[in-house]
């Protein structure tokens, strides 16, 4: 290779591939800086192949050895008695995740569109320092904030008619969502195949029987039927599932609008005003060509939050109103234990753990569970943000 020459224009004469390369110490540092980021990429897999080994090794040990009686259908959980109830920590993670995201959803998707569409862009050079700001205050702080402002002072004083208003707007907008969904299934094509057909049946039928799940939660939560139920909500200040899912929901917001904005933002000018130019509103262009268009990064933005949300552990430690073990509850006005609250309080005092049976195991069981969700939540939106991306 070095007997090739390339001719140059001002002199005639010629130089060599080896010449043009550079000096010898260039290459040596440059192979050096690709070992060193090597190295770091390597770092990296060797530490996740590792926290995932020993997560899995202790789990399997609790898998193996655990009494499965004990896990499903007793009275809570109670790893320090050998009662390991997984539906008292999923439900308690079910309810802070849904009332979360209520949260976080609107609010965040709201930000982003009016950041992105309405606002001035000195408007908009002083609320996205103040919501990314909000993103940076500590977990405990909003810890000690639901607990002490939220649950007093806001939870405690919802009426059971209180709590059927906020039931009955969270049903308005899921029958409006899902009136949504028929209205454009039915505006495709006609001819669909008949798996096509069996799928959307089967759609349909799972929106139907989460609406009445809900109308079912709702009531049982607002104590229907119950004669106390004007009473219901008289809590002690020691913590709520409600307060500490509205502290994790605030602590989201900044996260699904930051990300739901950028995606709003990347859909290109001119599909605005193409819009513009055919005489459409300002909300008819944000609803019907931007949000279509953006729809993968907010589904995207969704994902990320409801994965934050379940991977929080000190605000639903602090103010979900129960220690190292709880009682069974669907209701998200008295104390439970998420999945990581469980993990972090049980964990307090390692050394007391370790001599009571599998309650050590069990830790690594539950971040085990975790860890399955989580991926499967990412999965499934990384699939689904690949099939709707749109690309320009």
């Amino acid at each position: 290779m070095s007997d090739i020459t390339v001719p140059t224009r001002s002199s005639g004469t010629t130089l060599s591939l080896d010449a043009l390369s550079g000096p010898a110490a260039r290459a040596r540092k440059e192979g050096a800086i690709k070992a060193v980021f090597f190295l770091a990429a390597t770092v990296s897999i060797i530490v996740s192949a590792a926290i995932v080994w020993s997560l899995v090794r202790e789990a399997w040990v609790f898998i193996t050895e655990v009494e499965w009686a004990n896990t499903w259908g007793q009275n809570g959980w109670f790893p320090r008695q050998g009662l390991y109830d997984m539906p008292t920590l999923l439900v308690a993670s079910l309810i802070v995740t849904v009332i979360s995201m209520l949260v976080a959803g609107p609010i965040g998707l709201g930000s982003a569109i009016y950041l992105s569409e309405y606002a001035s862009r000195r408007t908009r050079s002083i609320l996205k320092p103040v919501l990314e700001v909000l993103a940076g205050v500590p977990s405990v702080v909003l810890g000690f904030f639901a607990l002490f402002f939220l649950s007093p002072q806001i939870v405690e004083r919802i009426s059971r008619s209180g709590w059927l208003i906020i039931g009955a707007v969270i049903l308005t907008g899921y029958v409006a969502m899902m009136v949504i969904w028929v209205r454009r299934t039915l505006q495709r094509e006609a001819s669909t195949s008949a798996a096509q057909m069996f799928t959307r049946i089967i759609v349909l039928t799972l929106f139907v029987l989460v609406g009445l799940v809900m109308v079912w939660w709702i009531l049982r939560t607002a104590g229907s039927g119950d004669a106390g139920a004007a009473n219901f909500f008289q809590v002690k200040r020691s913590g709520q599932l409600a307060a500490a899912s509205i502290g994790v929901g605030i602590l989201t917001i900044p996260l699904v609008a930051s990300i739901s904005e950028d995606a709003l933002a990347s859909v290109p000018r001119e599909l605005r005003e193409a819009s513009a130019g055919l005489g459409a509103r300002k909300v008819t262009t944000t609803t019907q060509i931007v949000l279509p268009a953006a729809v993968s990064g907010i589904v995207a933005a969704f994902i990320i939050g409801v994965s934050r949300v379940i991977g929080e552990t000190m605000v639903v430690f602090m103010a979900g109103g129960a220690a190292d073990a709880a009682r069974f509850t669907d209701s998200p006005f008295e104390g439970g234990l998420t999945m990581t609250a469980g993990m972090a309080s049980l964990a307090t005092g390692t050394d007391n753990v370790v001599g009571e049976g599998l309650t050590f195991q069990s830790l690594y069981f539950v971040g085990f569970v975790l860890f399955l969700i989580t991926l499967t939540l990412n999965v499934i939106g990384a699939r689904f943000v690949r099939n709707v991306r749109e690309k320009y």
